[in-house]
């Protein structure tokens, strides 16, 4: 057996009630793929949405119903990426060193 190390993976979905929801496993599985397909298409669609906004702020037709619709979308996509950024954050390597002393940094 090789010296993988399991953890516990922030899943960029939530449970039925608003939970999170996480995977245990190396990240290699099918469901850790699906995950950073997921992860994928969730920030191509939060780039999209940032273009689809400054067009709509350009535009002084814009309506407020418009903007309100907006604005509820980039919620959502807020939520995506932060849950993304929480999941990424919390998979990188342990306690950083400082490189001119060699002492921890926590």
């Amino acid at each position: 057996m090789g010296s993988r190390t399991e953890a516990a993976r922030l899943l960029p979905w939530s449970g039925p009630e608003g939970q999170p929801c996480y995977l245990v496993g190396d990240g290699t599985g099918y469901l850790s793929r699906v995950a950073d397909s997921i992860e994928s298409v969730q920030l191509g669609m939060s780039a999209e949405l940032l273009d689809h906004a400054a067009d709509m702020l350009a535009d002084h037709k814009v309506t407020s119903v418009q903007l309100r619709f907006l604005v509820a979308r980039m919620a959502e996509a807020l939520t995506d990426v932060h849950r993304i950024a929480e999941s990424r954050g919390a998979r990188l390597p342990g306690p950083a060193y400082d490189i001119c002393d060699d002492t921890r940094l926590d």
